[in-house]
């Protein structure tokens, strides 16, 4: 990569989509000129890549770090992967139907619920604008199962930590959803797989987030920005601030790090 290029990787949720869950027109202009200028530009998500296609076809990316690190794809092609074991899942559904609490598998093509419906799951994806999982309590056999989603509080979720402490890992996204990720799953460790098969080093690397599964990744890179909307934890962690996704965030900050002009903006 050349010394003036820089690999930027971008959040969806809160970060390139809005809160209605449309990609405001800036941060679009905003992609097209740091490819223009020659950047490399990725996507960092906790959502599995079948929920996310689209984005990929209007932004025209081809890379990405999906299910928190657990999938990477440069494009096009998978370079790394990270799944849950099996006899986990296995343990880890049955403490879930113990707690009376539902969980979701999530592989790269599809997720499944264990129930067929839940009020838990209605208030966390309702939200998210995207369809509701569909029940299969079997999905995670025989399959590979990169995340799962326990319906849990965060009082409830403090003995999954504990039962699962040498494990697992729990990041919460929502007030009854938390991400179960394997043991040192993080976006921040999906990045490093793929700037590694790159030859590319972390100093080069800028990201874009606003929640708590984007913490470790924030660190990590060289630049890490935090959005306007970000919570107050994921501001602390980042090297800068910009304003908020409604706000032309992504514009604000890429023009903030000198990666796009005003100039090429104007037309926004």
């Amino acid at each position: 990569m050349n010394e003036s290029k820089k690999m930027i990787f971008f959040d969806i949720d809160g970060t390139l989509l809005d809160h209605d869950k449309n990609i405001p027109p800036s941060t679009k202009a905003s992609i097209k000129e740091l490819k223009a200028n020659g950047h490399e530009v990725a996507i960092a998500t906790g959502r599995s890549p079948f929920l996310f296609k689209d984005l990929l076809e209007e932004l025209e990316i081809d890379s990405y770090v999906s299910m928190n690190g657990q999938y990477v794809v440069y494009k096009g092609e998978v370079i790394y992967t990270h799944p849950i074991p099996s006899e986990v899942l296995q343990s880890l559904t049955a403490f879930a139907v113990r707690s009376d609490q539902p969980i979701l598998y999530v592989s790269e093509e599809h997720m499944r619920m264990n129930v067929a419906k839940h009020i838990r799951v209605d208030s966390s994806y309702g939200p998210l604008k995207i369809e509701m999982p569909e029940y299969d309590p079997h999905y995670y056999m025989n399959r590979e199962i990169y995340q799962a989603i326990v319906f849990c509080t965060e009082q409830e979720q403090v003995l999954y930590e504990q039962e699962y402490k040498d494990i697992l890992r729990f990041v919460r996204w929502d007030e009854f959803a938390t991400d179960v990720l394997p043991l040192g799953g993080s976006k921040a460790a999906g990045i490093e797989h793929l700037i590694n098969h790159l030859g590319i080093n972390r100093k080069k690397v800028v990201a874009f987030g606003d929640h708590y599964n984007d913490l470790e990744m924030l660190q990590f890179v060289g630049h890490g920005v935090a959005m306007g909307n970000a919570q107050p934890e994921v501001k602390e962690v980042a090297k800068y601030i910009t304003s908020d996704v409604d706000q032309d965030g992504i514009m604000r900050g890429l023009m903030q790090l000198n990666l796009i002009s005003s100039a090429g903006m104007s037309a926004v």
